[in-house]
C-alpha cells in the first residue's frame, strides 16, 4: 500500500508541481462553489429557466471557441509561468467584482451574462497555458502521473466545492459563496510567484529566438497529419458537446424533475465528482502513452452510463449512476488528454493543447443552448439521455473505424468476469 501511494503521488515530490497543484486545488474549490451559486442565482433570477442556464454556459465557453488557438500560440512563444500569473490575476478581479454585486443585492441577469463572458476570456488564455505548462513542471517521465493528479485535484474540488456550496447557499444565500471564490483565487497567484524558474524542464523547447515563428496554422497542420491525435480530439468534441453538460443538466434535473433544492444539486454534483476522482486516480499509475483502445473503451463506458442517468426514474438511482458516469467521464478525458500530450513534440505542445481545449470546452457554446432548450422543452432527463445516445453512437462508430483500420477484431470473454479483447491480425 505504501509503495502504491508513493507511486500514485510521485509528481508531488517535485516542488514546483506541488506549488502548482496546491494552488489549483484551493482555487478550484472556490470555482466549483461559484458554479453552483451562479447556476442557482440564474434560476432564481429567471424563474427556473433552463434556457437561461444554457446561455450562461455558452457565454462562459464562447471565448474559448474564439481565443484558445491564439492562446496556444502565446504558450509556444512566451513564458508560460508569467502568462498563468496574468490570467489568474484577471480572474481574481472578476470574482471580486461579482461578489460585490451579489452581496450588495445589485446583481441582475445581464451582470451574470457579462461575468460569464469575461470569465471565459480568462479561461481561454489560462487553460491551454496551464495544460502545456505541466510538462515543464515535471518533465516527460512524470507527465502521465502529473496529468492524472491534475484530474484528481480538479475532481477533489468538484467533490468539496458543490457540497459546501449547497450547504452554504441554504444557510447564508449565494453572496458569501462568491466572496469565498474571490479569496480562493489568490492561492495560485502566490504559488506561481514562489516557483523556482531554474527548476523547470525546458531543455526540449526551441530557443527563444526561434519561437516567434510559431503560427496557429502550423499547429493545425501538425495535428491534421496525425490520425492518432485526430481520433481522441474528434471523440472529445462530440461527447463534450452532447454529454459533458452536467453543470447545466443536473441543476435542471434537481429543481424541475425532482423538485428539490440546492443541497440536492450539490449531492448530484458530488456523486459525479466522487466517481470522477476515482477515474482520475485510476490513471495515476500509467507510465506511458495510453493505447487508442483504452480511449475508445472509456468513451463507450461514459456514454452508456450517461444515457442511464437520463433514463433513471428515481432520485436515489440518479445518485448511484452518477458515480460510474463520473468515473468513465474522467477516465476517458484523461486517457485522451494523455494520448495527445505524450504524442506531440515540445515545440508544438502549446498549440496542440490549445486545439485540445477548443474541442474539450469550445463546443459548449454550441451544445449548451441546445441542451438547455431540450431540457426546457422535453425535460432535463431527456437532455441527458439524448446526449448519451449520440455519444454512444459516435464512440461505437469510432471503434468500428479503428478496428477496420488496423484489421483487428473485438472478442468478448464472459467467464470468470466479462472482458473485451482486441485481437490484432498478427495474433
Amino acid at each position: 500500500m505504501q509503495a502504491t501511494l508513493s507511486t500514485m503521488f510521485q509528481s508531488l515530490n517535485v516542488r514546483n508541481y506541488r506549488l502548482f497543484a496546491s494552488g489549483q486545488l484551493i482555487k478550484l474549490i472556490g470555482v466549483w462553489m461559484m458554479f453552483v451559486a451562479q447556476d442557482w442565482l440564474v434560476l432564481e433570477l429567471t424563474d427556473n429557466s433552463a434556457t437561461a442556464l444554457g446561455v450562461v454556459v455558452a457565454l462562459q465557453f464562447t471565448p474559448v471557441l474564439l481565443l484558445t488557438l491564439l492562446s496556444g500560440r502565446l504558450a509556444d512563444r512566451y513564458d508560460k509561468r508569467m502568462l498563468l500569473f496574468v490570467a489568474n490575476a484577471f480572474w481574481s478581479v472578476l470574482a471580486l467584482a461579482m461578489a460585490v454585486l451579489v452581496i450588495t443585492g445589485l446583481v441582475q441577469l445581464w451582470h451574470v451574462f457579462v461575468f460569464a463572458a469575461l470569465l471565459g476570456v480568462a479561461n481561454a488564455v489560462e487553460t491551454p497555458v496551464r495544460q502545456s505548462f505541466v510538462s515543464e513542471l515535471v518533465g516527460t517521465s512524470l507527465l502521465p502521473n502529473a496529468l492524472s493528479l491534475n484530474a484528481a485535484v480538479f475532481n477533489s474540488a468538484r467533490i468539496i466545492g458543490p457540497a459546501v456550496a449547497g450547504l452554504a447557499i441554504a444557510a447564508v444565500d449565494v453572496g458569501p459563496v462568491f466572496l469565498v471564490t474571490a479569496i480562493s483565487s489568490i492561492a495560485p497567484l502566490a504559488n506561481v510567484v514562489r516557483m523556482r524558474p531554474e527548476e523547470l524542464y525546458r531543455k526540449d523547447l526551441p530557443p527563444i529566438a526561434d519561437r516567434d515563428s510559431a503560427r496557429v496554422i502550423d499547429g493545425l497542420r501538425y495535428v491534421a497529419r496525425r490520425a492518432d491525435l485526430v481520433l481522441p480530439m474528434a471523440l472529445m468534441s462530440v461527447i463534450g458537446m452532447t454529454l459533458f453538460n452536467f453543470q447545466l443538466t443536473l441543476a435542471a434535473l434537481a429543481k424541475t424533475v425532482f423538485e428539490t433544492g440546492a443541497a440536492t444539486f450539490g449531492l448530484f454534483s458530488t456523486a459525479l465528482a466522487v466517481g470522477a476522482l476515482g477515474g482520475a486516480l485510476a490513471g495515476t499509475g500509467r507510465r506511458s502513452r495510453p493505447s487508442v483502445w483504452v480511449v475508445l473503451g472509456a468513451a463507450v463506458g461514459c456514454a452508456v452510463f450517461g444515457t442511464l442517468v437520463g433514463l433513471a426514474p428515481a432520485y436515489w438511482l440518479v445518485v448511484t449512476l452518477l458515480v460510474p458516469t463520473g468515473f468513465f467521464m474522467v477516465y476517458f478525458a484523461q486517457a485522451a488528454n494523455q494520448r495527445v500530450q505524450l504524442g506531440v513534440d515540445a515545440a508544438f505542445r502549446g498549440r496542440v493543447m490549445a486545439l485540445w481545449v477548443l474541442v474539450f470546452l469550445g463546443t459548449n457554446p454550441v451544445g449548451a443552448p441546445l441542451i438547455g432548450w431540450v431540457a426546457e422543452t422535453f425535460g432535463a432527463g431527456a437532455s441527458i439521455w439524448i446526449g448519451g445516445l449520440i455519444s454512444l453512437t459516435v464512440a461505437l462508430l469510432a471503434l468500428a473505424w479503428q478496428l477496420r483500420r488496423e484489421g483487428a477484431r473485438l472478442r468478448v470473454r464472459m467467464l470468470p468476469v466479462p472482458r473485451f479483447y482486441v485481437v490484432s491480425p498478427d495474433c
